[in-house]
């Protein structure tokens, strides 16, 4: 498989290589929904980026919150990466023919909705039109410049409506925070991308994002 140098730091982080969030592991008891996502890192006018969407604002879970595309993992898909994959493309209308999946990456678990999520690290060889195909479950969908993520005024920590502060980043009028920022932020910090950023910088959440259900 080949994919540009840029991606390669990205590309060889592993399992074995990062402590991720081990305190967010899922619970032993099998309860939490077991779910995917697809990080899916491109190129646009050759510059890298990476496919995000905004979840629509009527939704029970994550309401308009930035996110990957993904889902629940269903009975009949192949594991984390074919419920990423099959959410890309009902959410984005992506093909995946152009889509190489590089590594997936350790479960973490969302204790507000118990979904255990797999993140599916993937290379957009051959980018496909997107769009958001559902406008019920996803309001917008966007491919960020990763510069504009790795830019130190686009970051911040954002406090959450429990009162715990994560990392959160800024850019083009979206606001990324919650479990994609903090799975973004512990990335690119393991494949030695970051640069030093003002982590004294908290902002509250906006109203309009704090006051949205958060469990199904």
């Amino acid at each position: 498989m080949t994919f540009p140098l840029w991606l390669e730091p990205i590309a060889h982080v592993t399992k074995a290589q990062s402590a991720w969030f081990p305190q967010f592991a899922p619970p032993t008891d099998g309860s939490a929904r077991v779910s995917a996502v697809l990080m899916l890192f491109g190129e646009s006018d050759g510059e890298p980026d990476v496919l995000l969407t905004e979840r629509a604002m009527g939704l029970s879970n994550h309401a308009g919150q930035v996110s990957f595309p993904g889902g629940t993992i269903d009975p009949d898909d192949d594991g984390p990466v074919g419920a990423a994959l099959r959410e890309g493309v009902e959410e984005t209308g992506l093909d995946p023919a152009g889509v190489d999946v590089l590594e997936t990456l350790p479960t973490f678990w969302i204790s507000v909705t118990n979904y255990a999520v797999t993140p599916v690290l993937a290379w957009w060889r051959k980018p496909s039109p997107v769009r958001a195909v559902d406008p019920a479950e996803v309001a917008s969908v966007h491919r960020v410049p990763l510069n504009d993520l790795l830019e130190p005024t686009n970051r911040m920590q954002i406090q959450h409506p429990d009162g715990t502060t994560g990392p959160a980043f800024r850019t083009n009028g979206l606001l990324v925070w919650g479990f994609t920022a903090g799975v973004l932020s512990r990335l690119f910090e393991v494949a030695e991308l970051e640069r030093p950023w003002d982590r004294t910088r908290v902002t509250s959440l906006p109203a309009a994002l704090s006051d949205l259900p958060r469990r199904a």
